[in-house]
């Protein structure tokens, strides 16, 4: 994909959903990861199709030539009874992660969000935005899981994500002022930033300092004006097809990856979709995105 300084990979999640769990419920691992091999591809987060014994992840993964990048991990800090059985299982999923050779781990807060929230009762229609003592409290969690990733030579990148209370430019902004810059790093993905109401290239811009991680996805600038009118919740917008890969919706990704390039990014740089693979096959939509980014100018 060009000569750029960032290393290329995809997230499984274009072929099975996350969020919406029917979204390609009979793909196989195999599938998965064979696909990733054709694509000429390098790099691949955790996917819930994945082998979950670390041994037999590394062989499938390595005879691919593919590396484990990341795993998401869902934290609850900004409830202060929760961080020390947050923090232990913390620990955890950093060792898991060093043990398969990854840099970053891809950290989320769940409290308030409708999806993530297992305290959330189904009846309940809106994200709880954080107060004063909440963002305090996820602010003092994640310098602390921070400081735990750093022991296993990992960063905590920090995931804005859409129906969480981590969404907007300002809570990005809010986040990025409380926690400390070198304990927690931010993942950057152009999907969700539009999502939150953000310019992509203005939250690069004014955070690149902090960016540790970088996830590639565009929106279906119809499909979110749609949802937003009906009001519809988040796994719903994704049920609607609002996600989809670079080049197939509204955002422009040349400055984007301009930026990243002139700034000598080096790190990992995932596509992803997150869309019905059935409607939109995951390895085509894939060298779709791949051909859009060999089509961009960059100089």
């Amino acid at each position: 994909m060009g000569n750029y300084p960032f290393k290329l990979g995809i997230h499984p999640i274009n072929w099975v959903g996350e969020d919406v769990k029917e979204h390609g419920e009979h793909t196989t691992f195999e599938q998965i990861v064979d696909e990733i091999q054709l694509l000429g591809l390098t790099g691949t987060e955790m996917g819930c199709r994945f082998p979950t014994d670390p041994d037999v992840l590394k062989e499938e993964l390595s005879k691919r030539g593919i590396r484990l990048t990341s795993q998401w991990k869902t934290v609850l800090f900004s409830d202060p009874s929760y961080r020390e059985a947050e923090l232990a299982a913390y620990r955890e999923h950093a060792k898991y992660l060093q043990g398969m050779g990854s840099t970053v781990i891809s950290t989320c807060e769940g409290g308030g969000s409708l999806h993530f929230d297992a305290r959330r009762t189904p009846n309940e229609k809106e994200v709880l935005r954080l107060d004063e003592a909440g963002w305090q409290h996820l602010a003092e969690g994640l310098n602390a899981a921070g400081a735990i990733a750093q022991e296993y030579g990992l960063k905590l990148t920090y995931h804005h994500h859409g129906g969480t209370v981590v969404e907007s430019p300002d809570e990005i902004n809010r986040l990025m002022e409380l926690t400390d810059p070198t304990l927690v790093y931010l993942l950057f993905d152009t999907g969700h930033a539009y999502y939150g109401g953000a310019d992509p290239l203005h939250v690069l811009r004014k955070h690149y300092d902090r960016i540790a991680y970088v996830h590639l996805k565009d929106i279906r600038q119809h499909v979110l004006d749609r949802s937003r009118a009906e009001q519809a919740d988040f796994v719903t917008c994704i049920r609607n097809g609002v996600f989809t890969v670079p080049g197939d919706g509204c955002i422009d990704f040349e400055p984007i990856i301009g930026e990243l390039a002139a700034r000598g990014y080096d790190g990992w740089a995932m596509l992803e979709g997150e869309q019905d693979p059935a409607e939109h096959p995951a390895y085509e939509y894939a060298k779709q995105a791949l051909n859009y980014l060999k089509s961009l100018k960059i100089t």
